[in-house]
């Protein structure tokens, strides 16, 4: 199964290094950002929780749960989070599931349904497509999905802008235009007519053509 924006996030069952939750139902109201990585104790990746951890107050500020996942067991995650502490400064401050029945990269089309066995047997390689953020909505539906091969770091700066984005346009008829940051101007929705824009925005807007429409971000 393809998972594509505004696919519904599928819901499950897993433990989790803060104990056994239902995703939907920990989620509740909030923004979420589900993050994967192949195995426990591989480089890319150690040094990514270590920054997640450190950007955590950031995702706080925005509504915005974050959750990890591997296909390794719980308890290897409670060691694998004491390196990454030692080693990027942070250690992780959200829950991480332990996916050692493959269930949830499975739901989230990361696994082919055939995959089985001990997940301790397989290798990072075995599992390179479980390199994946999924940000999900308040509405439990999938906002935007980025797959990463195993050998290069995600930007988590990166993520927290698209959720500045989402969250903005969610809220208002506008688009964000390409490297937008918060605060920044934004681009009329194409949904929306002239006669419309002209209520909402009464001080008019820059328009170099007739479908782009510059108008300062809304409060």
């Amino acid at each position: 199964m393809t998972l594509q924006i505004n696919s519904d996030a599928p819901d499950f069952e897993a433990e989790t290094t803060e104990g056994k939750i239902k995703f939907h139902e920990w989620l509740g109201n909030s923004w979420g950002v589900l993050f994967s990585h192949p195995r426990d104790f591989t480089p890319v990746c150690t040094t990514e929780l270590g920054n997640l951890a450190k950007l955590k107050v950031e995702f706080d500020k925005r509504g915005v749960k974050i959750i990890g996942l591997s296909v390794d067991p719980v308890e290897n995650h409670a060691k694998w989070s004491k390196d990454i502490e030692e080693t990027q400064g942070f250690a992780p401050n959200y829950p991480m599931i332990g996916d050692g029945d493959f269930n949830v990269s499975k739901l989230y089309g990361m696994l082919p349904a055939a995959v089985s066995g001990d997940p301790t047997k397989r290798t990072p390689a075995d599992n390179a497509t479980v390199r994946n953020v999924f940000i999900i909505g308040p509405d439990k539906k999938i906002k935007l999905v980025l797959v990463y091969p195993m050998t290069t770091g995600r930007n988590f700066d990166e993520v927290l802008r698209v959720i500045d984005s989402l969250q903005l346009t969610a809220k208002h008829k506008v688009a964000t235009p390409v490297n937008w940051k918060q605060g920044e101007d934004v681009i009329i929705a194409g949904s929306v007519s002239d006669e419309d824009a002209k209520k909402q925005y009464p001080g008019g807007w820059k328009a170099p053509r007739p479908y782009l429409r510059i108008v300062p971000q809304p409060k």
